[in-house]
């Protein structure tokens, strides 16, 4: 079993059943999933930059990357209805719960002048938004073969009804949360 997971289990689900005083396991807050999107605005000038994005999401995740396209044409951007412009991937179960163990505590302390996480991206659902400004910090990318350091958007999805919930649900899980 993954060590995220078997923490999830035999600590932070106890943990949180004291804390909210829960009457049901079953509304014990948890990981519903990870989407992780990579939106590429040079995508109108270097055509390639796809693939090279849909690589670098795919050794990061483990799973193939979706192309998302644009749902309407923007002039202002130059986009037209149906032009590539990023890439998403949806992790749930086994990945998912690998990646947030990566993503914790092994790539977010590699980020230069890391102070934690802001603690306050919630969305009033209990669901969090991460911003990230180089695919670099993960250790499958080789920082020689990458062509241009793009940033991401990780969204973790959770079952808790309040921000409150889910941040004691991820800070719990190691989620380090600026003060």
């Amino acid at each position: 079993m993954l060590r995220l997971k078997e923490k999830y289990i035999k600590e932070i689900a106890p943990a949180m059943m004291e804390q909210f005083k829960y009457k049901s396991p079953m509304e014990i807050p948890k990981l519903e999933k990870i989407v992780i999107n990579m939106g590429l605005g040079e995508v109108r000038e270097n055509p390639k930059a796809i693939e090279s994005a849909v690589g670098d999401l795919m050794k990061i995740t483990g799973q193939k990357p979706v192309v998302t396209k644009a749902k309407k044409s923007v002039a202002a951007f130059k986009v037209r209805e149906g032009m590539n412009i990023g890439c998403k991937v949806t992790l749930r179960g086994t990945h998912m719960y690998a990646f947030a163990d990566k993503l914790i505590n092994l790539s977010l302390p590699r980020i230069r002048d890391f102070h934690g996480v802001p603690a306050d991206s919630f969305d009033g659902r209990g669901n969090y938004a991460l911003g990230l400004k180089e695919q670099i910090i993960f250790p499958e990318i080789e920082y020689d073969k990458v062509d241009r350091v793009r940033g991401m958007d990780i969204f973790f999805v959770t079952t808790a009804k309040t921000d409150e919930e889910a941040r004691y649900l991820l800070k719990l899980m190691g989620m380090p949360f600026m003060n």
